[in-house]
């Protein structure tokens, strides 16, 4: 499977590609960011965001897309930014039929790490690692964007294959339906000749 992991950001937005599949060895296919002039105005910004994706998607054409989830911060004018560039990356891999997850940062912490309260050094370390690359990746948006494709790779694999087994499954009884069952008295039969 070929991830395209977005950190979505407007002045940077890191992008990174993993293949790999659970319990395999993960390889990086290309990592680094779209950058925006922090003093233009949003339009052209969204933009440029747009394009930088789109080149993204389609040299490196991924299975699928994993997105950081925008979460609430005090600077509400970076919330925003951080959103409208999630919500570009998410429309340019609809757009082409590519699956989209959304992965909160303490998730990808957690499946990267070990522990979803790790710090931007521990995840650029064991994304290093993970990939086993000579340099840690820079900016520290581009290792997060490679941890949200390796985090969607070991989670949403699972995630995925569990909903199928689940869709496939013949319709579970409810609790309710069990329950009416066992009161009701037993049926005895007997046979006369």
């Amino acid at each position: 499977m070929r991830v395209l992991g977005v950190d979505p950001g407007l002045t940077r937005c890191g992008v990174g590609v993993v293949d790999g599949a659970p319990g395999r060895p993960l390889k990086m296919a290309g990592v680094g960011v779209v950058r925006t002039p922090a003093d233009a105005e949003i339009g052209p910004r969204l933009l440029l965001v747009e394009q930088g994706i789109e080149a993204w998607l389609e040299e490196y054409r991924p299975d699928m897309v994993a997105v950081e989830r925008v979460f609430a911060q005090h600077n509400v004018r970076t919330v925003m930014g951080t959103a409208q560039a999630s919500a570009v990356a998410m429309l340019c891999a609809t757009r082409r039929g590519i699956p989209v997850t959304l992965h909160t940062p303490s998730e990808v912490k957690a499946a990267v790490t070990g522990s979803g309260r790790a710090d931007k050094a521990q995840v650029t370390a064991m994304v290093t690692r993970l990939l086993r690359l000579d340099a840690p990746p820079k900016p520290a948006d581009a290792a997060d964007a490679l941890a949200l494709a390796i985090c969607h790779i070991w989670r949403g694999a699972a995630a995925g294959r569990i909903a199928a087994a689940v869709a496939k499954a013949p319709p579970a009884r409810s609790a309710a339906a069990v329950v009416r069952a066992a009161a009701r008295p037993a049926v005895r039969q007997e046979h006369r000749p």
